[in-house]
């Protein structure tokens, strides 16, 4: 079946047990809300067995009879007029309209924090507050919490920009979305559905990940976490944590120095945000089918901090393929992109650091090679102190110049910065090859190049790098035989190589695997 059907049965005897059901549709269809054009547009919801339903939008209809659980689905034409706006009219016992309903682009916005982060906590907010007067861009923000079962209804409602609404929007959705609107002239609706500190595994359906041999010592530790899991003692060791913290609280008074930040309520393992699949079954599967071009991600900094960053890669392709799946979408159907992590921490001092944010940061790069998908490097709008960095503004925009790019076809906008294609040693020389050059590489001027070399010896020290067409030649006086080139490999990193249209290169290693 097209997708996960969990909790049928109760629907279905909530169904009986009145007798005769109204005819109800999830809040994701609902007055503002924005449908995807140029497709079936898929229209869902619940009534009595056997009724007739019948959806109908600008001239175009749909009958269709509820199955034996009271779900019914009708698929409205692919040539809804772009526009509107239209009334949605849902006919069966009863009658429901859906109002100021616009047909355009529709993108999903999932993640954690940085895909949460609010335009009234973004850059230059007054300014954007007082532009924000686009009535034909809408959010939709999902407001369910954790579940540990798949659930068919979410929460939430569409909310039309204005300078009174656009605060509370996704920030990178809403500068997506602004970027997109503007562009193509048409309406846009940005789904906002992201939970701050969440790992990628939560957002993943569980029958996806589970039999991941990779996965199996993180699966086993949530079966021990939830088989251990004891309310009472749990609730008595939150209490006595309150009570020191009272403490705790005093004393800081007195000294004139900062509380602690009170002890968190104890969490059943069930339905903790970082479990596997919670995230999914309460904020991703009550929107599918809901018709989507894509998808954009901003998250990777909880699995970046843990210990399975080298398995990032892996995750990110199983939850791309499984949403693809359950909305029944090719890559051409179904595109996707995500935010590859920006500098962060302390500024790089070594020509070479290792850290989970780097590792993850090549996983990201990795996955590029799944068909439909792009990546905005971001390696310069990050904050060294701030996880959250501000300039949502640029985030945004480089996420929409891969869509307008990649998915609607406006081949005169780079998609990306440069990418990392390939190498070859010449003498006591490294050539790297890019794609994605647009209007040439440049390099900007800094105390360091930002590249690393590697001779035999296996020391790194700082490169000398000039470009030279498509290609940047990386060199050492002291290397004579090179065996190896890194490029902007830290956390924070001197980040130097640019392409004409001023978008970043992406860190990369030649010596992958050795």
């Amino acid at each position: 079946m097209r997708r996960v059907v969990a909790g049928l049965c109760l629907m279905a005897g909530a169904l009986a047990g009145n007798g005769r059901a109204d005819v109800k549709l999830p809040a994701i269809i609902s007055d503002h809300a924005v449908l995807q054009r140029d497709r079936a547009v898929p229209i869902w919801g619940w009534a009595d067995q056997g009724e007739q339903v019948t959806v109908s939008l600008a001239d175009r209809s749909a009958t269709v009879t509820p199955d034996a659980q009271g779900r019914w689905e009708a698929r409205l034409s692919k040539d809804l007029p772009v526009g509107g706006p239209y009334e949605l009219v849902v006919q069966g016992k009863n009658k429901v309209v859906v109002k100021d309903v616009l047909v355009g682009e529709v993108w999903l916005g999932s993640g954690q924090s940085n895909m949460a982060w609010t335009v009234d906590k973004s850059r230059d907010f007054p300014a954007e507050r007082e532009k924000a007067r686009f009535p034909m861009i809408r959010m939709f923000k999902e407001t369910s919490g954790p579940a540990g079962e798949p659930k068919l209804e979410g929460k939430g409602q569409w909310v039309v920009c204005s300078p009174e609404t656009v605060g509370g929007f996704s920030a990178t959705g809403y500068f997506f979305g602004r970027e997109i609107h503007q562009a193509l002239g048409v309406p846009v609706g940005v789904i906002n559905s992201s939970v701050g500190g969440t790992p990628v595994e939560a957002w993943t359906r569980w029958e996806a990940q589970k039999d991941l041999p990779e996965l199996k010592p993180l699966f086993e530790s949530w079966e021990k976490r939830i088989a251990a899991w004891d309310p009472a003692k749990a609730a008595e060791q939150h209490k006595l944590a309150r009570e020191k913290h009272k403490v705790a609280v005093e004393k800081a008074k007195a000294e004139g120095k900062t509380p602690p930040a009170a002890p968190r309520a104890p969490v059943d393992p069930k339905n903790d945000t970082h479990r596997p699949a919670v995230l999914f079954n309460a904020k991703i599967n009550p929107l599918i089918p809901y018709g989507v071009r894509g998808a954009i991600w901003y998250q990777g900094e909880n699995n970046a901090g843990g210990p399975n960053a080298k398995n990032y890669g892996l995750q990110l392709r199983t939850m791309i393929a499984d949403w693809r799946k359950l909305w029944i979408a090719t890559p051409e159907d179904f595109a996707f992109a995500w935010v590859q992590l920006p500098n962060f921490r302390k500024a790089q001092e070594k020509p070479v650091e290792e850290s989970g944010w780097v590792v993850v940061r090549e996983q990201m790069a990795d996955c590029l090679a799944v068909p439909g998908t792009g990546m905005a490097i971001t390696l310069e709008l990050g904050e060294a102190n701030d996880i959250h960095p501000k300039d949502k503004q640029n985030v945004g925009k480089r996420l929409a110049q891969w869509a307008l790019h990649s998915v609607y076809g406006k081949k005169e906008i780079a998609p990306s910065g440069p990418l990392y294609e390939g190498h070859a040693v010449k003498g006591s020389e490294v050539v790297v090859r890019f794609k994605h050059a647009h209007q040439g590489l440049k390099l900007n001027p800094a105390a360091r190049s930002g590249f690393a070399i590697r001779g035999s010896d296996g020391e790194w020290k700082w490169g000398n790098a000039r470009v030279d067409g498509e290609t940047v030649v990386v060199s050492h006086p002291e290397i004579q035989q090179p065996v190896a080139v890194r490029y902007a490999w830290a956390d924070n990193p001197v980040a130097t190589l640019f392409n004409g249209a001023g978008l970043p290169a992406a860190p990369f290693r030649t010596d992958r695997g050795k």
